[in-house]
């Protein structure tokens, strides 16, 4: 984290924790008064995490999450079903980071990310608020 607040293109990171991607996700658009767009395909999962999410094996506070701030969430080629919006809200305690940066900056912060040993992943964009509209997150699903 201390190297990457160090970089000027970075705007904005944070723990994915107890309020999961989506939650957290909000937050920086709200606070930015943007909208995180984020493509489904590229969010790494643990391994068999979906296929658990899809037999009904999701965490309590993956529900009261949606239920805090799902109108928030916006789904894009899915309605989110199929476990989808319960990872999108599961809370993590050991997460991960979060990052905003410019976008032609993606690869420093990339292997910022490698030099100290983890993996990293371009997700998503952010973008302007439509106008008249609120800050959310627009989370696209690939069938």
């Amino acid at each position: 984290g201390v190297t990457l607040g160090e970089m000027e293109f970075v705007h904005a990171m944070t723990d994915v924790t107890g309020f999961g991607l989506g939650g957290h996700s909000l937050e920086i658009a709200k606070a930015s008064n943007t909208t995180m767009s984020i493509d489904w395909s590229k969010v790494p999962l643990v391994e068999g995490a979906l296929e658990l999410a899809q037999q009904g094996y999701v965490t309590g506070a993956s529900g009261r999450n949606l239920a805090s701030y799902g109108e928030g969430l916006e789904f894009v080629g899915s309605d989110g079903g199929g476990g989808i919006k319960e990872l999108v809200s599961d809370p993590q305690t050991s997460g991960g980071l979060l990052v905003t940066c410019d976008a032609g900056e993606t690869d420093k912060v990339l292997a910022a990310f490698k030099d100290k040993g983890f993996e990293g992943a371009v997700i998503g964009t952010v973008e302007a608020v439509e106008s008249g509209k609120a800050p959310k997150v627009k989370i696209t699903v690939s069938a």
